[in-house]
C-alpha cells in the first residue's frame, strides 16, 4: 500500500548507545526530527473514570473516543502510548512531601512525611502517563509546527468532551520520558537545559541515553536492568474494552504503544471491495465444482458463509456507519532488575492477554526495532500490522480511572481502582466546599481532624476555624499551636456580638451588619413587625455612627450600647425591643454583650460550644458565625485563605435563623472567591 511505502526508511546498524536512539534533532517547543523531512510531537492527556462509569456513560465515552480516532489525519502516523513508571523520590518530594520549616510544627511535619512515605509504599506506587505522539511528513520545521498547532487545537476540543485535559509537551517534558525510562533510579538528577547543551556542543542523546545497551535474541540489557519487547500477535474475535487497562496494571516500569495508521477512505473502500469480491469468487467457484459433481443441493460451508458476512459488514461499516480503516500495531516493553524477574513478568503479561483470547509474543532478533517502535518518539520499525475499523480500534480503550494527585495536595485516602494515593488541593477546584457524610462511627470526625492537621502543616499561612459542639477538637488545636475558646453563659471568654471591621462588606459594612442585628433580634423576639425592623435599622446606624466616622478603629459598640440607643427612642416598640434584649445585656445571658477578651487573631481557633445551653445556642451560633464572617472579610482583604470546619452542623439547621445565616455566609464566601484570588473554603460536617 502507498501509505506503508511512505513510512519506510533505511535503517543503519547503530555503533553506539546514542545511535540506538532514532532522533535526529530536537526543538525547544518539543518537536523531534525523526527522519528525512519527518517530524513528531507528543501530547499528554489526562485519564477519565471509564472503569467506574455506568453502562450509558461508557457508551458515550466510547463514541467520543471513536470520534477522536476518526479525526486523525490519513497523512499522519499517530502513536498512543501508556507509560507506567514507579513513584520516585522526585515525585514524592514534589507532590507529597512537606517542607519541615523552622517552627514548632516541624516534628509533626516529619511524622506526617513518614506516614505519607509508608502509604506510598503500600499503594500501587505506579504513576501512569498517557501520551499521543503524532508524526508527519513535511518539507520543513515551519510547516510541521503549523500542522501540530492546528491539530493540537482540534484534538484539545475533542478530548474536552471526554473531560480529559489535552496539552502539548515541551522539550524538557518529552526528553524526561526517555530519561526516566533509560536511567531508572537517577530521576532526581534530571536538569536538562537545551541552551546550555548547545553552548557546550554536547548532544542531547548523551544526557538521556543509558550507559550501555546489549541486545539479545529475545531481551535486552540496559545498564544494570533487563528489558523485553512484546507485540500483540493474535487478536480474538471478540475483545473486551478492559484489555489495555489489565495489561498496563502490572506494577512495573513499562510502556505500551498502539501505532495507528489511518487509511484514506477511497483506498479503504477499494480494499474492502477487493476482499468481498475475493470471497464471492471463492463461493462461486465452490458452487460450480459442486454443480459439476451433480451436487445441486450442497450448502455453502460455514467458514465461507462467515467470510461473506464479515466482508459485507466491514464494507457496510465503511460506507454507511461512519467507520474508518486503520492499520494498527500494538507493542509493549517492560523492564526488571533481573532476568528471572523479567521472565516472570513476561509470563504474567502473556497470561493476561490469554484471558482475553489474545496472544502476546516476544520479538525475536528485533528487540532494538521493537524498543524504538514502542518509545514515544514517533518511529515505527515493526512491520506487523492488523486491519481494524474505528470501533474495533476503540475497543483498545486507553482510559481507566482518573488519578487525583494534585501537587502539594492533602492526603484523602487511596483510589479503590488504581490503589494509588488521592491527593487533593481544594484551592484548585471550581468549588472547594464540601460535606463529610456518613453513619455514626464511620470516622467523620477523624476525617475532619486529619484534614485540619494536613492543612495546618502544609499551609502555614492559612487560617483554620472550628466550631466544636462536642469539645473534641481542643487537644488537636492546642497541639498545633491554636487557641481553644470556650463559649458559655458562665465562661470568662466573651465575644462582642457587635464587632465590626471595615472589610465586613465591600460597600457599606454598617448596612450589612444591620441585617445581622435584625436576625439576632428576630431570634430573640420570635416575631418582629415592620415598625420594629425600621427602628432596629435606625438604631444600628446610630450606634455605629462614631465608630464609622473613626474608620472602624478603636473600641466597637456592644449590645449594651445598642440597648441604650433603643431606650432613647420615642416609640413604644423600641422599648419593647430593649426589654427583650435585657436578658442578653443586663441579665444572666450577657456573655455576648461585652467586649471581646479572647485572642481571635490566632491562625487556629476552636470555638467550644458544648456548654452553650439550649436557650443561648441560637444566639451564640449567630454571634460566632458573624465573628467568623468578620475574620473572613479581613483575611480576604489581606489575601489569606480561610478554612471553616463546622462539626455537627445539624445543630445549626435546627434553627431557622442560623440556617438562613449559614446560607447567606456560604453565598458571600463564594462571592468573595470569584472577586479575588483569595481562596475561602468552607467545610461542613453533617451527622
Amino acid at each position: 500500500m502507498r501509505i506503508l511505502k511512505r513510512n519506510k526508511e533505511r535503517v543503519k546498524v547503530p555503533r553506539s548507545v546514542q545511535q540506538a536512539i532514532p532522533i535526529k534533532a530536537i526543538y525547544e517547543d518539543g518537536i523531534f526530527e525523526i527522519g528525512r523531512n519527518k517530524y513528531s510531537k507528543s501530547f499528554k492527556f489526562t485519564d477519565v473514570n471509564y472503569a467506574v462509569a455506568g453502562q450509558d456513560d461508557k457508551e458515550a465515552m466510547f463514541l467520543d473516543y471513536s470520534s477522536i480516532l476518526n479525526l486523525l489525519d490519513a497523512g499522519s502516523y499517530p502513536k498512543l502510548t501508556i507509560i507506567n513508571r514507579k513513584l520516585n523520590k522526585v515525585d514524592f518530594d514534589t507532590k507529597m512531601k512537606l517542607e519541615l520549616g523552622n517552627d514548632n510544627l516541624s516534628k509533626y511535619r516529619k511524622e506526617y512525611n513518614e506516614i505519607l512515605a509508608n502509604n506510598s509504599v503500600d499503594s500501587n506506587g505506579i504513576i501512569q502517563e498517557k501520551i499521543l505522539t503524532i508524526s508527519i511528513d513535511k518539507k520543513n520545521i515551519s510547516e510541521a509546527r503549523n500542522y501540530f498547532s492546528r491539530t493540537g487545537t482540534e484534538l484539545t476540543n475533542n478530548f474536552a468532551k471526554l473531560n480529559s485535559k489535552f496539552s502539548g509537551l515541551d522539550i524538557n517534558e518529552r526528553l524526561r520520558i526517555f530519561y526516566d525510562f533509560f536511567r531508572v533510579g537517577e530521576e532526581d538528577l534530571y536538569k536538562f537545559d537545551i541552551k546550555q547543551c548547545m553552548r557546550k556542543g554536547h548532544s542531547f542523546k548523551d544526557y538521556i541515553c543509558p550507559n550501555t545497551f546489549e541486545f539479545k535474541s529475545d531481551y535486552f540489557k540496559m545498564g544494570d536492568r533487563y528489558g523485553r519487547v512484546l507485540y500483540l500477535k493474535e487478536y480474538a474475535t471478540f475483545i473486551r474494552d478492559n484489555i489495555i487497562s489489565e495489561l498496563t496494571d502490572l506494577n512495573k516500569n513499562m510502556m505500551l504503544s498502539i501505532d495507528i495508521k489511518p487509511v484514506p477512505m477511497e483506498e479503504a473502500i477499494k480494499k474492502a471491495e477487493r476482499v468481498r469480491l475475493g470471497v464471492e469468487t471463492n463461493i462461486a467457484n465452490w458452487q460450480r465444482r459442486q454443480n459439476e459433481n451433480n451436487n445441486f443441493s450442497a450448502v455453502i460451508p460455514y467458514d465461507m458463509e462467515r467470510q461473506r458476512e464479515e466482508s459485507k459488514e466491514f464494507l457496510d461499516d465503511l460506507i454507511t456507519r461512519d467507520q474508518r480503516m486503520f492499520l494498527s500495531t500494538i507493542t509493549l516493553v517492560h523492564t526488571a532488575d533481573s532476568k528471572e524477574e523479567l521472565d516472570s513478568d513476561t509470563e504474567s503479561l502473556i497470561t493476561t492477554a490469554g484471558k482475553h483470547m489474545c496472544q502476546l509474543a516476544t520479538l525475536k532478533f528485533q528487540q532494538l526495532d521493537g524498543l524504538n517502535t514502542v518509545m514515544p518518539s514517533g518511529v515505527k520499525r515493526i512491520n506487523t500490522k492488523r486491519t481494524l475499523t474505528t470501533e474495533s480500534l476503540a475497543v483498545f480503550m486507553p482510559f481507566k480511572v482518573q488519578e487525583i494527585q494534585d501537587t502539594q495536595g492533602v492526603y484523602y485516602g487511596k483510589n479503590i481502582i488504581s490503589k494509588n494515593m488521592i491527593l487533593i488541593d481544594r484551592k484548585q477546584l471550581q468549588n472547594g466546599n464540601s460535606f463529610i457524610l456518613g453513619v455514626s462511627g464511620s470516622g467523620k470526625s477523624f476525617t475532619a481532624k486529619q484534614e485540619i492537621t494536613s492543612i495546618a502543616l502544609r499551609d502555614p499561612e492559612a487560617d483554620i476555624i472550628v466550631i466544636d459542639p462536642e469539645a473534641e477538637y481542643k487537644p488537636l488545636i492546642q497541639a498545633l499551636g491554636g487557641e481553644a475558646i470556650k463559649i458559655s453563659a458562665t465562661s470568662d471568654n466573651h465575644i462582642n456580638a457587635l464587632d465590626l471591621n471595615k472589610d465586613y462588606d465591600e460597600n457599606k459594612p454598617v448596612v450589612a451588619k444591620s441585617e445581622f442585628i435584625l436576625s439576632l433580634c428576630e431570634q430573640i423576639m420570635k416575631n418582629i413587625t415592620p415598625n420594629q425592623e425600621a427602628i432596629i435599622d435606625r438604631c444600628t446606624t446610630e450606634v455605629y455612627k462614631y465608630f464609622e466616622q473613626g474608620n472602624y478603629q478603636g473600641t466597637p459598640p456592644t449590645l449594651n450600647d445598642f440597648r441604650d440607643v433603643l431606650l432613647k427612642q420615642e416609640e413604644q416598640e423600641a422599648k419593647d425591643i430593649a426589654l427583650a434584649l435585657e436578658l442578653f445585656t443586663k441579665g444572666s445571658l450577657n456573655t455576648f454583650s461585652k467586649q471581646t477578651n479572647v485572642e481571635t487573631t490566632n491562625r487556629l481557633i476552636c470555638y467550644d460550644i458544648i456548654d452553650l445551653g439550649e436557650q443561648l445556642m441560637p444566639i451564640g451560633m449567630l454571634v460566632i458565625l458573624d465573628s467568623i464572617l468578620n475574620r473572613i472579610s479581613k483575611n480576604r482583604k489581606s489575601g489569606k485563605r480561610t478554612y471553616i470546619f463546622i462539626d455537627e452542623i445539624y445543630l445549626l439547621f435546627k434553627y431557622d435563623y442560623t440556617t438562613n445565616f449559614v446560607y447567606s455566609l456560604w453565598k458571600r464566601i463564594r462571592k468573595y472567591r470569584r472577586m479575588c484570588n483569595t481562596e475561602l473554603l468552607k467545610t461542613f460536617k453533617k451527622f
